[in-house]
């Protein structure tokens, strides 16, 4: 539970969510922390301050009947209990039966931060086989799925940066072609350029800040620039030549706003993919009672996905 806009969530007993017509009642098996979370905590976030005190969190996987399903609940809206609670009551539209071969955390890896790397590059980007794709923030989660879409995609060419030399070496593992350091210093986009052996007509931009500002520089004439986060900065200074001198275009992307039957639809193909083998993200599992600590490493970007369990 969280009392106060920028507080930390705290365990406690709390009543029954409200059941209302369309809506199925779940017992929550894993739930995950996003950064999407944090943002609705401190206030501020585009869709309004969430309601206090709220349960916060934004999926989960439950149990319904026996089968296992992943859903998605707008925690602290519309009086709404999140996923970081041992029961959920959420719209019977906002979940999806999960196949017994597929673990929890993964199932949650693919959610929220999986269908913006996905759905950033196919349904925002509009990703063509054989183009150049450059990931920024490749050590995280919608990094580390990125790399990855972006191969499943078609992609020719895929380029991972990251501040961590681990991280990088983990975009490697899961198919990267080349590797950029964000923690080097010198002419960034000059780096970028060097490792696509080209320019990019794609950047998957979670940090926007300083790396954005360089990745976008490094697009050819018409190339795109999906944003999908700040994790680097609010802003970033970029010359209006870098945009209008060679058409280059900033799309922002917001999972939000995806129609709920293509989001429906990605999250089932990432799905096969990963009861296929093709598709992974690293997770960490902790009990729901260390939701604190949890809530603290979660701020400072700890590479993985941190899912909770009851």
């Amino acid at each position: 539970m969280i009392d106060s806009l920028g507080g930390t969530p705290d365990v406690r007993q709390v009543p029954e969510p409200e059941v209302r017509d369309g809506d199925v009642f779940l017992r929550v098996r894993a739930a995950a922390i996003n950064p999407v979370d944090l943002s609705i905590s401190r206030g501020g976030f585009y869709r309004g301050d969430p309601e206090l005190p709220y349960v916060p969190g934004s999926e989960g996987v439950g149990e319904l009947d026996g089968q296992l399903v992943y859903f998605e609940v707008a925690g602290g809206f519309e009086g709404r209990t999140g996923s970081l609670a041992e029961l959920v009551a959420v719209p019977r539209e906002s979940f999806l039966p999960l196949p017994d071969s597929i673990q929890p955390p993964l199932a949650l890896g693919l959610g929220i931060a999986g269908l913006a790397a996905w759905l950033g590059l196919e349904w925002t980007g509009k990703l063509q086989p054989g183009e150049r794709v450059l990931v920024l923030g490749a050590s995280g989660p919608v990094g580390q799925v990125g790399v990855q879409a972006a191969k499943l995609l078609g992609a020719g060419r895929v380029v991972a940066a990251a501040r961590s030399e681990a991280g990088l070496a983990r975009a490697r593992e899961l198919g990267a072609d080349a590797t950029v350091s964000c923690a080097e210093t010198g002419d960034l986009t000059a780096r970028f350029r060097e490792a696509a052996e080209g320019e990019f007509d794609v950047v998957l931009d979670p940090l926007w800040g300083a790396p954005g500002a360089a990745a976008l520089a490094s697009l050819k004439a018409f190339g795109r620039h999906v944003q999908i986060g700040q994790s680097a900065g609010a802003e970033a200074s970029v010359p209006s030549a870098v945009i209008r001198g060679r058409s280059r275009r900033i799309l922002g992307h917001t999972n939000f706003l995806v129609p709920q039957e293509d989001r429906t639809a990605a999250y089932r193909k990432m799905v096969e993919h990963a009861v296929a083998g093709e598709l992974t993200v690293d997770y960490e599992v902790l009990p729901l009672e260390r939701v604190a600590e949890a809530w603290q490493r979660q701020a400072s970007s700890p590479g993985r996905k941190l899912v909770l369990t009851p």
